[in-house]
């Protein structure tokens, strides 16, 4: 399609009142405005002729094939010309909900009949990210029409959460306790299958050494002890309505996902295998275990299928399904938020079902918003109903998790910042004192 620039425009609306002002001097000057308007159109005419064809355009966009949360990452278009190319273009892309466009439209020059251009893209929301259509014109030679090109890309890839400090962070914690296989020092009573004998070194501990074999050697030797893997872990992430309502600017759910892929990472790395349920009014996703080097990848992606929703869970529905699909001992790390005393009796009801067979760890994050309403100044009466109201959800909270703390339940306590590395250390806790 050939469309009129603006300059085609003003052109041809100033033959109006160039008409009107010869009119006004008398004689048969005003068709000299009827002249103007006529030879804008010529003009147009030829311009849209002399300009380039929008099929001689190849378009190509190269996107990544993952987005990770609240990380703006760029999108390369190239748009190529078989024959002659215009001087500039100028690109605009039509996404999804889930992504932002920084820069609306972007203009491009053209070298060697090929032009570049770059969009940063910002992630919203986890979930599918979608780039659906992008947009390409370009004006002709005379500058009063340009040609437009519609291209629908329908390239779409996961938005998953970004990990990538704390998983570094993660890492160097492993490199230093058992999470990295075998090790030589463990607390007494600790866990671990015999490795070998190797020669005592300072620094290792001394309750390690055998004398036995030390005293047939005539050489102090020491005990190595190996990690047990292939232990399963799994991550329950509650996605009800609670869960999905945001503290701190960030939705519950999300940190809940961001710390239990920490702890996947480092479970990974030590060799067990993980995996990821969700559940809300009912079951929405069940990975099984996955182990190996695409597992955490993969756990990753299906992560952003977890969506947000607004509705209440159901623990009775939730967690005896989790139950039916656990076939093996595994540690169970629960994520979830409730408000009432009858939804918390069920919810502790079905877990004491999952600890005849499991080992549960319950996830307490600590509110910060909740302390202040509890513990702020009084100055309105409403101030004195938000301080009575979140004590009491305070107090319920920590019935709750004294009840679950005496059927044995293991209570991980946090602030938001600091529940994956407070997970992944309890991790480490469990394995090596072999609980599992």
């Amino acid at each position: 399609m050939i469309y009129p620039t603006r300059t085609a425009v003003l052109l041809a609306a100033l033959g109006a009142p160039l008409g009107l002002l010869l009119a006004l001097a008398g004689g048969q000057f005003w068709l000299l405005g009827l002249a103007w308007v006529a030879a804008v159109a010529a003009a147009l005419v030829v311009d849209g002729l002399m300009g380039v064809g929008p099929l001689s355009a190849e378009i190509g966009l190269e996107a990544p094939e993952t987005w990770f949360l609240g990380r703006p990452s760029p999108v390369e278009v190239t748009v190529r010309f078989a024959g002659r190319a215009p001087p500039w273009l100028e690109l605009a892309l039509e996404t999804g909900e889930r992504l932002k466009v920084e820069q609306a439209t972007v203009r491009a020059q053209t070298q060697g009949r090929e032009a570049r251009a770059s969009f940063a893209l910002e992630p919203l929301r986890r979930g599918e990210g979608e780039i659906r259509t992008l947009w390409a014109r370009w004006t002709g030679p005379l500058g009063l029409t340009f040609r437009q090109r519609r291209e629908a890309v329908g390239a779409a890839a996961p938005i998953v959460l970004d990990i990538q400090a704390v998983k570094e962070a993660a890492g160097r914690l492993a490199s230093m306790s058992l999470l990295t296989g075998s090790h030589l020092q463990f607390e007494l009573g600790g866990a671990s299958e015999f490795h070998a004998l190797v020669d005592y070194r300072p620094g290792m501990n001394r309750r390690m050494i055998d004398w036995k074999q030390s005293a047939r050697h005539r050489a102090l030797l020491a005990k190595e002890f190996e990690a047990e893997r292939n232990h399963h872990i799994v991550l329950a992430i509650d996605a009800g309505r609670q869960m999905c309502e945001p503290v701190r600017g960030r939705p519950r759910v999300d940190r809940a996902l961001q710390a239990g892929l920490l702890l996947a990472f480092g479970a990974l790395k030590a060799g067990d295998r993980v995996g990821l349920y969700a559940f809300d009014e009912k079951p929405r996703l069940w990975t099984g275990a996955l182990g190996g080097p695409g597992a955490f990848p993969a756990l990753q992606r299906l992560a952003s299928r977890i969506d947000y929703r607004s509705a209440e869970t159901n623990y009775t529905l939730g967690l005896v399904q989790l139950g039916a699909h656990l076939q093996r001992r595994s540690l169970v790390v629960i994520f979830t938020e409730f408000t009432d005393s009858t939804t918390a009796e069920l919810m502790i009801e079905h877990i004491g079902r999952l600890m005849k067979t499991h080992l549960v760890v319950f996830v307490v994050s600590e509110d910060e918003e909740l302390e202040a309403l509890e513990q702020g100044e009084i100055h309105r009466p409403s101030d004195v109903t938000k301080a009575v109201m979140a004590g009491a959800l305070s107090a319920e909270r920590e019935l709750v998790a004294s009840k679950l703390r005496r059927m044995g339940v293991d209570i991980l306590r946090a602030d938001f910042d600091g529940l994956g590395p407070a997970l992944l250390a309890r991790y480490a806790e469990i394995k090596q004192r072999d609980r599992l």
